[in-house]
């Protein structure tokens, strides 16, 4: 997860009040994803194998399979 400005390629959902963007091509992919709030950081699950539980944001999210 990242900081980011919505582009024409994107898809935006605003979940009371905040608002989450993913590029149309990768939600397509990806589909269902999954952020869950984990109280210092956040879990992410989606249909796309991200391996070894290892994520770009560091230490404070997971990859939990649901």
């Amino acid at each position: 997860m990242v900081l980011d400005e919505p582009r024409e390629t994107d898809e935006v959902f605003d979940v009371k009040g905040f608002e989450f963007i993913a590029d149309k091509d990768f939600l397509e992919k990806a589909k269902p994803i999954v952020i869950d709030h984990k109280g210092m950081g956040f879990a992410i699950s989606s249909n796309i194998d991200l391996g070894d539980g290892s994520c770009a944001c560091g230490s404070s999210c997971g990859t939990d399979a649901e």
